[in-house]
């Protein structure tokens, strides 16, 4: 292999990991959103006894959707942080590369 080989980088491949990344952060808010909105459970939607006091089984299955919505909107945005870091740092490294690519070419034109 070539030396100059040996530090190649594709630039192409770098611009369609971020489109992609970003593709994924769509899809995401789509999934927080959903985790927020979407999964609400009423303390009444499992049953009520007379006068209008919930069943001991009914109040723990809806404490216990609470906290697992919770954890579920904790992973989603844990999710969402994590690919909107790598998506920044990626596209940082794809402009770093192009940058170093226009200053080669320009000192080899004698700019």
């Amino acid at each position: 292999m070539a030396k100059s080989e040996a530090y190649r980088v594709d630039l192409s491949s770098l611009e369609q990991v971020v489109k992609d990344l970003n593709g994924i952060l769509k899809q995401l808010a789509g999934a927080d959103s959903s985790a927020k909105y979407k999964t609400t459970l009423s303390p009444t939607a499992l049953g009520t006894a007379a006068n209008g006091v919930n069943f001991a089984e009914a109040d723990k299955m809806t404490k216990a959707h609470a906290v697992m919505k919770r954890h579920i909107e904790e992973i989603v945005e844990h999710l969402n942080e994590v690919m909107d870091q790598y998506g920044k740092k990626t596209k940082r490294a794809h402009g770093a590369y192009q940058d170093q690519d226009a200053d080669i070419v320009g000192a080899m034109r004698g700019r």
